[in-house]
């Protein structure tokens, strides 16, 4: 090394006055600063090979069997026993799928994306809620009713996989290994039953562009989601892995399976085969075609395979749904009056009484919720201001409070 080089740095060539620490090698001299700038790198580099050659860790015994997860929804979600194998067998599945390696024979585990049909109130964002707990994987829940085609006033397809990426901590590794549960599937339905030849701007465009997200491929997506812009850095996801789960209350459907059930008994067994049917529930016979009846678009259909249906809230699930549950809605309001060391003790026949209203109202689950909040709606604005430390809902009391909102008119 030469004697005009011997004092200055053999990378920014900076000179020994000029840095705080200069350090001399046998053919070079490196300082401070970049050796400061060279052990980032070199950390960044073995992190980012690590992460990438890490892969699934989780190993197939510490898997939760199907039977295991239905177990833990039980405890949270009354009834729903079907849906509830499917989304368990779906979970299990989707695992086996992260840790499976392509052998000689080159069988390569396929997905199978889900589709829940069920009337509003029936559970199905809460079943994806719920299982999400249960998950070692990214779990994102979005609203079909706020995508739009690109171009037009909402949100692009592609802020599907922004909510994902902001689940998985923004590592495109993790969230390529992730679920999605999208809500409210049948408000993208096309208006009619034929192709359009004008743009649907929140129904069968929507729709097109799910394809490329469902079938697996790589779809860029804007780092902070919002519109897309060409000067805009975007990240690569791979959605070969991520399982899609969709759920919709799909309001009417009902009369295309009555529909197709009357025009499938023909002959002198028409009588003896409908019969059989439950016309009370007929989401139970619900199939593909029907999807495509009520609008979904036959491309969407085929990816998304596994289909399943929530059954109605009969007057049982709904008292169940009320006290049993480990977050039953009773639970809750236990527990709020509990903080301000207020005892809550509430008559049977009150519970009777909010299970009769939320089936007058025909509002599901969600209107035990909503009746019960407007029973206890006094109660929590003054008790917490007062020394009582006890509140008894009885009948009367809770038929006092339902008339003061208007909820009961007096005949």
């Amino acid at each position: 090394m030469s004697k005009a080089n011997a004092d200055k740095c053999s990378f920014c060539e900076k000179s020994s006055r000029e840095v705080d620490l200069l350090i001399s090698g046998a053919n070079g001299n490196i300082c401070d600063e970049c050796a400061r700038m060279a052990n980032d790198i070199v950390i960044r580099s073995l992190t980012q090979k690590k992460t990438k050659n890490a892969g699934f860790r989780l190993k197939k015994e510490d898997l939760a069997k199907p039977a295991e997860i239905k177990t833990f929804l039980d405890q949270y979600v009354i009834g729903q026993d079907d849906a509830k194998r499917y989304l368990s067998v779906a979970v299990y599945n989707h695992y086996k799928r992260l840790m499976q390696k392509v052998l000689l024979d080159d069988v390569e585990i396929e997905k199978s994306n889900i589709i829940m049909v069920g009337a509003t109130g029936t559970g199905k964002t809460l079943l994806a809620r719920t299982i999400a707990k249960k998950l070692h994987v990214p779990f994102a829940i979005v609203d079909a009713t706020v995508l739009t085609e690109a171009g037009y006033v909402g949100e692009d397809i592609e802020s599907i996989l922004t909510r994902l990426l902001q689940v998985a901590d923004y590592k495109v590794e993790e969230a390529e290994r992730g679920i999605v549960f999208i809500d409210e599937i049948d408000k993208i339905a096309r208006k009619g039953d034929n192709p359009s030849i004008t743009r649907d701007v929140s129904g069968e465009g929507v729709q097109q562009g799910l394809l490329k997200l469902l079938e697996g491929s790589v779809v860029n997506v804007p780092p902070q989601g919002g519109r897309k812009h060409p000067d805009q850095k975007m990240i690569a996801i791979n959605t070969k892995n991520i399982l899609f789960i969709c759920g919709g209350a799909f309001d009417g459907i009902e009369k295309k399976i009555a529909q197709r059930l009357n025009t499938a008994v023909v002959g002198y067994t028409a009588s003896r085969n409908t019969a059989t049917i439950d016309r009370n529930n007929l989401l139970q016979y619900i199939a593909p075609q029907d999807l495509k009846s009520f609008g979904l678009i036959p491309e969407i259909i085929g990816r998304l395979p596994v289909l399943t249906y929530l059954n109605p809230l009969d007057r049982t699930a709904l008292r169940r749904i009320l006290t049993e549950p480990k977050n039953s809605i009773i639970r809750q309001y236990v527990k709020l009056f509990d903080m301000d060391n207020i005892s809550l003790q509430i008559d049977e026949d009150v519970y009777e009484f909010i299970v009769d209203k939320a089936i007058e109202f025909k509002l599901g689950a969600r209107g035990l919720r909503s009746i019960t909040e407007t029973i206890m709606m006094d109660a929590m604005f003054d008790l917490p201001s007062t020394n009582e430390n006890e509140l008894h809902v009885t009948h009367n009391y809770a038929r006092m409070k339902l008339e003061k909102a208007s909820l009961i008119v007096e005949s």
